[in-house]
């Protein structure tokens, strides 16, 4: 199939690399002109603006949105809007608020156009490893454009599958599902994002109390000089507590214990405080991802080593760069 695909930074880039490397065609754009010239030598068809892209693509057009929630993503999908015909699709594959997706999914219909919401997990690791994807939008459209979804997706892999699943539909053991209309997709993904937020807390805290055990405010014979490189390592091999994120902390404390590199600046991208919102109006207690959420406010007068952690993790899966560096 063909796509087009706008914004090739950190996770857009290797969407259209690892579709090519799946037989598909793209058709790309992004304002930093270079990286537009680096996909097009590795076989994309890379163009200058917009009209271009879209004159690029044969109909019916699927159009993929890769940009920072807001205002570039809106601007974006409404000068799209102008471009496209009836029957075209547009997708955004990044961190929109879900209420946002539904008012466009509303207007796009309007204009005879198609709208798709893709909550995408998988950071700067998706071309090795596939994108976990959380689509919302018309059904019929998703499933027209899953040889797209399936190619980006992890696929089986060597995760066991789950002992007495019953599934008609297996998507979601290759890492990807039709959560619902639009919106749905961005809502899991929100959800999921804060259950990382809890997550990566969690770590970050149980790792500051072992890094210091050696405190001089303890009794010397209380006194633990703990290799926390070595605990993250064991923690990976067999613990309940083993995951991606663990491996991310072990890769972080193998190569900087002291995590010097890191000041503890946790910066939020938007789905946490959004998850919080959710669980407000749904009335549901969120003491966890609530907390967890103000400990990065918290971090940005006053980094811990716990904070450093959470710092490392984001950068490892995301590429994410601390508050204020650049």
């Amino acid at each position: 199939m063909q796509l087009g695909i706008i914004g090739l930074g950190r996770m857009g880039g290797n969407i259209a690399r690892r579709l090519m490397l799946n037989g598909h065609q793209t058709v790309v754009f992004d304002r930093n002109t270079e990286f537009v010239s680096t996909l097009a030598a590795e076989g994309a068809q890379g163009v200058a603006d917009l009209p271009a892209l879209v004159a690029g693509l044969e109909k019916p057009r699927a159009v993929w949105v890769m940009l920072p929630a807001g205002a570039p993503t809106e601007d974006t999908i409404d000068t799209l809007s102008q471009l496209l015909e009836p029957g075209d699709v547009i997708i955004d594959g990044g961190n929109t608020y879900y209420k946002d997706d539904i008012r466009r999914a509303r207007d796009l219909a309007q204009k005879g156009l198609k709208y798709i919401d893709v909550g995408t997990s998988g950071g700067v690791w998706g071309l090795e490893r596939g994108y976990c994807m959380m689509i919302g939008g018309d059904a019929d459209e998703v499933l027209r454009l899953d040889p797209l979804f399936a190619a980006l997706a992890p696929g089986l892999g060597s995760i066991p599958r789950t002992k007495d699943r019953v599934a008609e539909d297996d998507r979601a053991e290759r890492g990807y599902i039709h959560a619902g209309p639009a919106g749905a997709g961005h809502f899991v993904k929100m959800i999921h994002n804060g259950i990382e937020y809890g997550m990566m807390q969690a770590f970050a805290e149980g790792f500051d109390i072992l890094k210091t055990k050696s405190s001089e405010i303890l009794p010397e014979d209380q006194r633990f000089d703990l290799n926390v490189a070595d605990i993250a390592e064991v923690w990976r091999r067999g613990s309940v507590v083993s995951s991606w994120l663990l491996d991310l902390t072990a890769d972080a404390l193998a190569g900087d214990p002291k995590l010097e590199g890191f000041s503890g600046s946790v910066a939020d991208s938007g789905e946490g405080r959004w998850t919080i919102e959710a669980a407000m109006e749904q009335a549901v207690p969120v003491p966890v991802l609530s907390n967890s959420l103000f400990s990065r406010y918290r971090s940005r007068g006053q980094g811990t080593y716990g904070d450093k952690l959470l710092s490392a993790m984001r950068f490892g899966f995301g590429g994410h760069v601390e508050t204020g560096k650049k």
